[in-house]
């Protein structure tokens, strides 16, 4: 079962958050709804094609972007909340400043989604934790314009799960309430392509963080470098935007399946019915139904097996059948070969699936 964040959506799967950028220089939709009334439409559209969350950020966290100024971020997003929040569509603000998380909260917001994790500033736990919402508490090594000089770990899973582990230790002291925390290992900042898979196929060890409790885990890999260089032409071209779509739907289905609680994705449709695919795999598991592995194998009766001969004994397990114990075949009739007897070795090996690296 997913984790419950008191005060957000609880669809019953792995929550979809809509990217609404109302900035002119985000990494892969720069400009396309800067305009206030472009950014409400889309925000409405978003909600209507079955986002939870609509999250709306006015400043850029693309490698190499530098930040514009407070009163600058409040103008490009306190109407667009504003006026989805009085329609009734969930939202979070993106943002890294106190300042302007608790305008946003004040405007109808009900997450705060800070890619700092509070170190951008200070004030943030603190606001958090009087106004009582959400917070996702992302792992940060610095600002845009610098962050991937500092894309160097020995053991990336392990030292983004300590570097969160301090984070949520020094938030909760200032009063956060961890059932309000939601943890983001924060994909392609200060993490190369190898760094963001790594961190993707433990996302576990991530919610754990070494203790006993399990946080809720956001995934934002929509459109990333990573999935770019991935899915990159023969000459090296990275993929567009756009065109990496689908590879972002295929992330969604993988991480929702491996229990993460949100994704942030710039297309809606597609990431939602990977989520329901998701929690349909998740609910047909053994461990969902509670227990710890496959059901137990039962043998059947003899007489209900195909060709089954009875008083006939069967080979001990591990045993091969004697040769003399095989039928002998029809009169006019040619014997099977070795590779189509059932159990057989040359069987085995042709009804296993090619490894990776053993087909073209």
């Amino acid at each position: 079962m997913l984790p419950l964040v008191p005060g957000l959506p609880a669809p019953g799967r792995c929550l979809v958050v809509g990217v609404l950028n109302v900035t002119p220089d985000s990494f892969s939709d720069g400009g396309a709804w800067f305009d206030r009334d472009a950014a409400i439409r889309r925000g409405l559209e978003l909600a209507g094609q079955g986002a939870d969350l609509v999250d709306v950020g006015g400043e850029s966290t693309r490698p190499g972007a530098e930040r514009v100024p407070a009163g600058e971020e409040l103008r490009r997003v306190l109407p667009v909340i504003g006026t989805l929040a009085a329609a009734g569509v969930p939202v979070s603000v993106d943002t890294m400043r106190a300042q302007v998380a608790e305008a946003a909260l004040a405007a109808g917001a009900c997450l705060v989604n800070d890619v700092s994790g509070g170190l951008a500033d200070p004030q943030m736990p603190r606001l958090v934790a009087q106004a009582g919402v959400a917070y996702v508490v992302m792992h940060w090594r610095g600002h845009s314009h610098d962050m991937m000089q500092r894309a160097v770990y020995r053991d990336v899973v392990g030292e983004v799960r300590a570097e969160l582990r301090r984070r949520v230790d020094a938030i909760v002291a200032e009063g956060v309430d961890p059932s309000r925390i939601v943890l983001d290992p924060g994909l392609g900042f200060a993490k190369n392509q190898a760094h963001n898979w790594a961190l993707l196929t433990r996302l576990r060890e991530i919610a754990a963080l070494g203790g006993g409790s399990r946080f809720p885990v956001l995934i934002g890999a929509s459109r990333k470098s990573f999935l770019g260089k991935l899915l990159a032409a023969p000459d090296g071209t990275p993929r567009s935007f756009a065109g990496r779509d689908a590879a972002t739907v295929a992330v969604t289905a993988l991480a929702a399946a491996a229990g993460a609680w949100a994704v942030r994705v710039h297309e809606v449709p597609g990431n939602v019915d990977a989520a329901r695919v998701a929690m349909a795999w998740r609910s047909a598991s053994p461990a969902a139904r509670g227990g710890a592995g496959p059901a137990p194998f039962r043998a059947e009766p003899e007489s209900a097996r195909p060709g089954s001969e009875p008083g006939r004994p069967e080979p001990e397990p591990g045993r091969p059948e004697p040769e003399s114990a095989r039928p002998e075949p029809e009169p006019g009739r040619r014997p099977e070969p070795e590779s189509a007897r059932p159990g057989s070795e040359s069987a085995r090996l042709a009804s296993e699936p090619a490894r990776p690296g053993e087909a073209g």
